[in-house]
Protein backbone atom coordinates (compact mmCIF):
# COMPACT_ATOMS: atom_id res chain seq x y z
CA UNK A 1 0.00 0.00 0.00
CA UNK A 2 1.19 3.62 -0.94
CA UNK A 3 1.28 5.76 1.93
CA UNK A 4 -1.45 8.74 1.01
CA UNK A 5 -0.07 12.02 0.96
CA UNK A 6 -1.17 14.15 3.76
CA UNK A 7 -3.33 17.53 2.79
CA UNK A 8 -1.30 20.65 2.62
CA UNK A 9 -3.79 23.90 2.33
CA UNK A 10 -5.38 25.97 4.29
CA UNK A 11 -8.99 24.73 4.20
CA UNK A 12 -9.95 21.89 6.95
CA UNK A 13 -7.71 19.17 7.08
CA UNK A 14 -9.24 15.55 7.85
CA UNK A 15 -7.66 11.90 8.43
CA UNK A 16 -10.24 8.91 8.54
CA UNK A 17 -8.44 5.75 9.75
CA UNK A 18 -11.05 3.24 8.74
CA UNK A 19 -10.29 -0.11 8.31
CA UNK A 20 -13.10 -0.80 5.56
CA UNK A 21 -11.76 -0.07 2.01
CA UNK A 22 -14.95 0.57 0.59
CA UNK A 23 -16.64 3.18 3.57
CA UNK A 24 -13.14 4.49 3.80
CA UNK A 25 -12.92 5.94 0.15
CA UNK A 26 -16.70 6.87 0.06
CA UNK A 27 -16.24 8.91 3.07
CA UNK A 28 -13.24 10.41 1.58
CA UNK A 29 -14.67 11.34 -1.45
CA UNK A 30 -17.66 12.90 -0.23
CA UNK A 31 -16.01 14.81 1.90
CA UNK A 32 -13.25 15.81 -0.75
CA UNK A 33 -16.92 17.09 -2.12
CA UNK A 34 -17.43 19.58 0.25
CA UNK A 35 -14.57 21.18 0.19
CA UNK A 36 -12.11 19.75 2.64
CA UNK A 37 -8.70 18.34 2.52
CA UNK A 38 -8.57 14.56 3.38
CA UNK A 39 -6.15 11.65 3.91
CA UNK A 40 -6.83 8.65 5.07
CA UNK A 41 -5.28 5.18 6.81
CA UNK A 42 -6.88 1.64 6.98
CA UNK A 43 -4.73 1.47 10.85
CA UNK A 44 -3.58 3.24 13.80
CA UNK A 45 -0.23 2.02 12.44
CA UNK A 46 -0.41 3.82 9.14
CA UNK A 47 -2.06 6.76 10.82
CA UNK A 48 0.97 7.55 13.04
CA UNK A 49 3.19 8.80 10.08
CA UNK A 50 0.94 11.00 8.92
CA UNK A 51 0.26 12.86 12.54
CA UNK A 52 3.82 13.31 12.96
CA UNK A 53 3.75 15.45 9.78
CA UNK A 54 1.02 17.68 10.62
CA UNK A 55 -1.87 18.24 13.27
CA UNK A 56 -5.58 17.44 11.62
CA UNK A 57 -8.11 19.47 12.41
CA UNK A 58 -10.20 16.48 12.30
CA UNK A 59 -9.88 12.40 12.77
CA UNK A 60 -12.46 10.43 12.13
CA UNK A 61 -11.64 7.14 13.98
CA UNK A 62 -13.64 3.70 13.39
CA UNK A 63 -13.42 1.84 16.89
CA UNK A 64 -13.10 -1.52 15.46
CA UNK A 65 -9.70 -1.51 14.16
CA UNK A 66 -7.15 -4.23 13.37
CA UNK A 67 -4.58 -4.06 16.01
CA UNK A 68 -5.05 -1.12 17.91
CA UNK A 69 -8.76 -0.29 18.36
CA UNK A 70 -9.88 3.23 18.21
CA UNK A 71 -10.51 3.72 22.31
CA UNK A 72 -6.41 3.35 22.60
CA UNK A 73 -5.46 5.01 19.73
CA UNK A 74 -7.41 8.08 20.80
CA UNK A 75 -6.40 7.88 24.31
CA UNK A 76 -2.36 7.52 23.23
CA UNK A 77 -3.00 10.39 20.82
CA UNK A 78 -4.67 12.34 24.01
CA UNK A 79 -1.36 11.57 25.81
CA UNK A 80 1.10 12.44 23.58
CA UNK A 81 -0.80 16.09 23.09
CA UNK A 82 -2.52 15.61 19.95
CA UNK A 83 -5.23 18.12 19.94
CA UNK A 84 -7.17 17.20 17.13
CA UNK A 85 -10.60 16.95 17.12
CA UNK A 86 -11.95 13.39 17.02
CA UNK A 87 -15.46 11.43 15.79
CA UNK A 88 -15.54 8.16 16.28
CA UNK A 89 -17.65 5.27 13.99
CA UNK A 90 -18.69 2.17 15.38
CA UNK A 91 -21.44 -0.01 15.27
CA UNK A 92 -21.21 -0.23 18.74
CA UNK A 93 -24.42 1.50 20.05
CA UNK A 94 -24.59 1.02 23.99
CA UNK A 95 -24.04 3.68 26.39
CA UNK A 96 -21.54 1.85 27.95
CA UNK A 97 -19.72 2.19 24.64
CA UNK A 98 -20.51 5.89 24.00
CA UNK A 99 -19.37 6.96 27.38
CA UNK A 100 -16.13 5.25 26.70
CA UNK A 101 -15.34 6.73 23.11
CA UNK A 102 -16.29 10.16 25.27
CA UNK A 103 -13.87 9.28 28.03
CA UNK A 104 -10.93 8.51 25.60
CA UNK A 105 -10.99 12.11 24.27
CA UNK A 106 -13.57 12.03 21.51
CA UNK A 107 -15.91 15.24 20.81
CA UNK A 108 -18.82 13.17 18.66
CA UNK A 109 -19.62 9.32 18.40
CA UNK A 110 -21.78 8.34 15.44
CA UNK A 111 -22.74 4.16 14.74
CA UNK A 112 -22.94 2.81 11.83
CA UNK A 113 -24.38 2.39 9.87
CA UNK A 114 -24.78 6.30 9.72
CA UNK A 115 -26.80 8.53 7.35
CA UNK A 116 -24.13 10.48 4.88
CA UNK A 117 -25.66 13.78 5.33
CA UNK A 118 -25.96 13.75 9.20
CA UNK A 119 -22.07 12.71 8.99
CA UNK A 120 -21.24 15.58 6.92
CA UNK A 121 -23.63 17.77 9.15
CA UNK A 122 -21.57 16.94 12.51
CA UNK A 123 -18.03 16.93 10.45
CA UNK A 124 -18.93 20.85 9.81
CA UNK A 125 -19.86 21.55 13.11
CA UNK A 126 -16.87 20.47 14.43
CA UNK A 127 -14.86 22.05 11.87
CA UNK A 128 -16.42 25.49 12.89
CA UNK A 129 -15.57 24.35 16.68
CA UNK A 130 -11.94 24.44 15.14
CA UNK A 131 -12.65 27.80 13.99
CA UNK A 132 -12.66 27.51 10.50
CA UNK A 133 -14.26 26.18 7.70
CA UNK A 134 -14.12 24.70 4.09
CA UNK A 135 -14.06 27.05 0.41
CA UNK A 136 -17.46 29.08 1.16
CA UNK A 137 -17.91 31.04 -1.75
CA UNK A 138 -18.28 30.09 -5.83
CA UNK A 139 -19.21 32.49 -8.59
CA UNK A 140 -20.07 31.38 -11.78
CA UNK A 141 -21.04 33.57 -14.63
CA UNK A 142 -21.50 36.76 -12.37
CA UNK A 143 -23.81 34.74 -9.89
CA UNK A 144 -22.31 33.84 -6.20
CA UNK A 145 -22.90 30.61 -4.35
CA UNK A 146 -21.94 30.65 -0.48
CA UNK A 147 -22.00 27.42 1.26
CA UNK A 148 -21.90 29.12 4.76
CA UNK A 149 -24.97 31.12 4.25
CA UNK A 150 -26.74 28.92 1.43
CA UNK A 151 -27.53 31.50 -0.53
CA UNK A 152 -27.08 32.60 -4.52
CA UNK A 153 -26.56 35.91 -5.03
CA UNK A 154 -27.44 37.13 -8.65
CA UNK A 155 -25.27 39.92 -10.61
CA UNK A 156 -27.02 42.28 -9.95
CA UNK A 157 -27.28 41.52 -5.89
CA UNK A 158 -30.49 39.97 -5.82
CA UNK A 159 -30.78 36.68 -4.10
CA UNK A 160 -32.45 33.54 -5.58
CA UNK A 161 -34.64 31.82 -3.74
CA UNK A 162 -33.87 27.66 -3.97
CA UNK A 163 -35.21 25.21 -2.28
CA UNK A 164 -32.74 22.80 -0.07
CA UNK A 165 -32.77 20.58 -2.81
CA UNK A 166 -32.36 23.06 -6.06
CA UNK A 167 -29.45 24.40 -3.88
CA UNK A 168 -27.32 21.58 -2.86
CA UNK A 169 -27.89 19.97 -6.92
CA UNK A 170 -26.36 23.66 -7.89
CA UNK A 171 -23.72 23.11 -5.38
CA UNK A 172 -22.83 19.76 -6.48
CA UNK A 173 -22.50 20.19 -10.34
CA UNK A 174 -20.38 23.42 -9.56
CA UNK A 175 -17.91 20.88 -7.60
CA UNK A 176 -17.94 18.98 -10.60
CA UNK A 177 -18.10 21.35 -13.30
CA UNK A 178 -16.81 20.00 -16.51
CA UNK A 179 -17.45 16.53 -15.43
CA UNK A 180 -20.17 14.43 -17.23
CA UNK A 181 -22.20 13.37 -14.27
CA UNK A 182 -24.96 10.22 -14.52
CA UNK A 183 -28.10 11.07 -13.09
CA UNK A 184 -27.18 8.47 -10.47
CA UNK A 185 -23.98 9.37 -9.31
CA UNK A 186 -26.06 13.13 -8.77
CA UNK A 187 -29.29 10.91 -6.95
CA UNK A 188 -26.91 9.30 -4.31
CA UNK A 189 -24.64 12.27 -3.65
CA UNK A 190 -27.93 15.33 -3.02
CA UNK A 191 -31.05 13.00 -2.48
CA UNK A 192 -28.72 10.41 -0.44
CA UNK A 193 -28.21 6.42 -1.00
CA UNK A 194 -31.27 5.83 1.51
CA UNK A 195 -33.58 7.67 -0.55
CA UNK A 196 -35.17 6.00 -3.30
CA UNK A 197 -36.30 8.90 -6.37
CA UNK A 198 -36.96 8.43 -10.24
CA UNK A 199 -33.76 9.20 -12.14
CA UNK A 200 -35.75 11.39 -13.88
CA UNK A 201 -36.34 13.67 -10.81
CA UNK A 202 -32.93 15.17 -11.54
CA UNK A 203 -34.40 16.51 -14.99
CA UNK A 204 -37.21 18.53 -12.76
CA UNK A 205 -34.94 19.85 -11.09
CA UNK A 206 -32.46 20.97 -13.37
CA UNK A 207 -35.04 22.64 -15.32
CA UNK A 208 -36.00 24.09 -12.44
CA UNK A 209 -32.43 25.52 -11.22
CA UNK A 210 -32.19 26.90 -15.05
CA UNK A 211 -35.49 28.56 -14.59
CA UNK A 212 -34.89 30.31 -11.23
CA UNK A 213 -31.31 31.63 -12.37
CA UNK A 214 -32.53 33.06 -15.81
CA UNK A 215 -30.60 30.89 -17.80
CA UNK A 216 -29.98 31.90 -21.76
CA UNK A 217 -27.43 31.22 -24.13
CA UNK A 218 -25.62 34.24 -23.10
CA UNK A 219 -25.25 33.86 -19.77
CA UNK A 220 -22.18 32.59 -18.19
CA UNK A 221 -22.76 29.15 -17.45
CA UNK A 222 -24.55 26.39 -19.02
CA UNK A 223 -25.64 22.83 -17.96
CA UNK A 224 -25.83 20.44 -20.38
CA UNK A 225 -27.57 17.39 -21.07
CA UNK A 226 -25.55 14.02 -21.67
CA UNK A 227 -28.21 12.12 -23.00
CA UNK A 228 -28.88 8.94 -22.01
CA UNK A 229 -25.81 9.85 -19.29
CA UNK A 230 -27.21 12.69 -17.02
CA UNK A 231 -25.29 16.22 -16.54
CA UNK A 232 -22.52 18.86 -17.65
CA UNK A 233 -22.44 22.11 -16.01
CA UNK A 234 -19.71 24.34 -17.91
CA UNK A 235 -18.92 27.93 -16.63
CA UNK A 236 -17.34 30.72 -18.88
CA UNK A 237 -13.75 31.55 -17.93
CA UNK A 238 -14.56 35.46 -18.75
Amino acid sequence: MNSPTPPSSTRPTILIVEDDAHLRVGLRDNLLDEGYEVAEAPTARDAEPLLRQREFDLLILDVMLPGEDGYSFCRRLRSQGVKSLVMMLTARSLEDDIVRGFEAGAQDYLTKPYRLRELLARVGALVRRAGIAPAQVTTFGGYSLDMGRRTVTRPDGGTVELTRTEFDLLAYLLRHRERALPRGEILDAVWGRDVVVDPRTVDNFVSSLKKKLGWTSDSGFSIHTLRGVGYRMEVSSA
